[in-house]
């Protein structure tokens, strides 16, 4: 099945922002481990604290998993072609999601919920989009349209956003704001 280029566009997104860390055009555990700095930075995290070494371990079973599932010429690394591929896949049937896809989706739910409070809300958000390079004011936009005028996303609520994001057409679809865009 062919993917449109609405679709193909936020995959990109994804790719280039949140994944493609050092821009070299390619997914590879480079890229892991300099977005786990960049995450335990963000939080104040250091070598040797709980949350540090979780971060590394969860990331880098993300890293395996995209990489086993997604690194279909096995060279090491994630490109763009086998990117959009497997995400095509999985919009095929998102309530099938591979467990290293569940891990990224409730690791970036947590991350985004500072407080642990089991919810989102816009300064988390927005704290968060932000520090990939995202202007604040396009996140908190972004967080207004995802929460559909809400103060808050739950975790359920981003588990369905999230599926959303990488499976709908519609470009006026919730789920498509849930890493701070608001067009594409």
């Amino acid at each position: 099945m062919s993917i449109s280029e609405f679709r193909r566009k936020k995959l990109l997104y994804v790719f280039n922002v949140f994944f493609d860390v050092n821009q070299s055009g390619t997914i590879e555990r480079k890229d892991f481990e300099m977005a786990i700095e960049k995450v335990c930075s963000l939080r104040g995290w250091k070598p040797g604290d709980a949350k540090h070494s979780e971060t590394h371990e969860v990331m880098i079973k993300i890293w395996d998993g995209l990489r086993k599932r997604a690194d279909s010429n096995k060279d090491g690394q994630v490109s763009v072609e086998e990117w959009v591929s497997m995400w095509n896949d999985y919009a095929q049937n998102p309530s099938a999601a591979l467990k290293w896809q569940q891990q990224y989706c409730h690791f970036m739910f947590q991350l985004e919920d500072a407080s642990a409070d089991g919810t989102i809300d816009s300064e988390e958000f927005t704290t968060v989009c932000s520090s990939y390079g995202i202007n604040p004011q396009e996140c908190k936009a972004a967080f207004a349209k995802m929460a559909k005028g809400k103060a808050s996303v739950s975790w359920e609520e981003f588990q369905e956003l999230w599926m959303e994001y990488f499976s709908t057409e519609d470009p006026s679809a919730a789920g498509n704001f849930i890493f701070g865009r608001t067009s594409f």
